[in-house]
């Protein structure tokens, strides 16, 4: 057996539990530094299970993947360029042993708690209708981060973008991201991408994440189209997660701030595609231009809308 067959053992003795089956792991790198032999140490703590792990590799050039390719179970696949968040994710997730039902995509910068992956995989067993699964997430100082959220409507998502910045709590952004909703499992329209358990027949009947978004709402049409096909997205609390910060993004702002509204229009045109609604969307295209080139000039807009200082013990 080689070290890419071998996959990563859990806790405990180091062996998948009787009746239990492998997962996989795949996150996408793009020179994540050190974070991600901060992701790779945390995985043993989050699950008892055997998990055959993934680098879906972007370009790097920091030398972090090969230090983290040279660990046992650790497969490392380039993807021939920056192809994106989502058609590396898809990359990675095909490389997998056809027999693993379920996979974990999830961001390099972050890092698993204890049990984490385990809780996604009971709350699974309780949903069997459901395809995506998303911990709960937390800054490294203990904010929770609203990442189970409405999927995005012209009205809250123009309320959203308007208001956000300079008042984070008006009702349009607070409704679209559930930030004073309580903290319980509950189904929900879409999870974010940055840790994400996909039941890998529901992903595949999907065919993956849609590799047309390069970064930003690939997670957002996951969602939706789970749920066109009949799949339901599941906010499962009692796994926990911290999220160390989008160090991509810190790199090229500006190039973010653009991918981000692009991604955006082409989510917002898509659910909005009727020929009578053509008006809208060119409403949308202007005011998504103008919002870019604002964000470009104001960190305070670029920024958004700022989370509710909300903590869990």
């Amino acid at each position: 057996m080689t070290a890419d067959e071998a996959g990563v053992p859990g806790e405990g003795s180091g062996r998948t539990r009787a009746g239990e089956s492998p997962i996989g792991l795949v996150t996408i790198t793009y020179s994540p530094g050190e974070s991600l032999a901060a992701l790779l140490d945390s995985i043993p703590m989050a699950t008892s299970r055997q998990v055959s792990v993934v680098l879906a590799d972007n370009g790097s050039t920091d030398g972090s993947v090969e230090a983290a390719a040279g660990r046992p179970g650790i497969r490392l696949v380039r993807t021939g360029g920056n192809v994106g968040y989502g058609a590396a994710a898809n990359a990675g997730v095909a490389v997998l042993d056809p027999a693993i039902a379920w996979v974990l995509v999830i961001n390099p910068d972050v890092v698993l708690g204890q049990g984490s992956i385990d809780a996604l995989l009971e709350a699974a067993t309780r949903h069997p209708e459901a395809g995506a699964f998303g911990p709960l997430i937390t800054t490294p100082d203990g904010v929770v981060y609203p990442s189970a959220r409405h999927l995005p409507s012209v009205g809250l998502g123009v309320g959203h973008a308007l208001f956000g910045w300079w008042w984070p709590s008006n009702p349009w952004t607070r409704a679209y991201r559930q930030d004073m909703t309580a903290p319980i499992e509950r189904t929900t329209g879409w999870l974010s991408g940055s840790c994400l358990l996909l039941r890998r027949a529901a992903f595949s009947a999907v065919d993956g994440f849609d590799p047309a978004y390069f970064m930003y709402f690939e997670d957002v049409d996951l969602g939706d189209r789970l749920a066109r096909a009949g799949w339901a997205s599941v906010y499962c609390p009692t796994a926990r997660v911290v999220h160390l910060g989008g160090h991509s993004t810190e790199r090229a702002p500006h190039a973010m701030v653009d991918a981000h509204h692009r991604s955006a229009y082409r989510y917002l045109s898509r659910r909005y595609s009727a020929r009578w609604q053509a008006p809208l969307r060119w409403l949308l295209k202007v005011g998504l231009a103008a919002r870019a080139l604002a964000s470009k000039r104001s960190a305070r807009v670029a920024g958004g809308a700022a989370i509710p200082d909300r903590r869990v013990v």
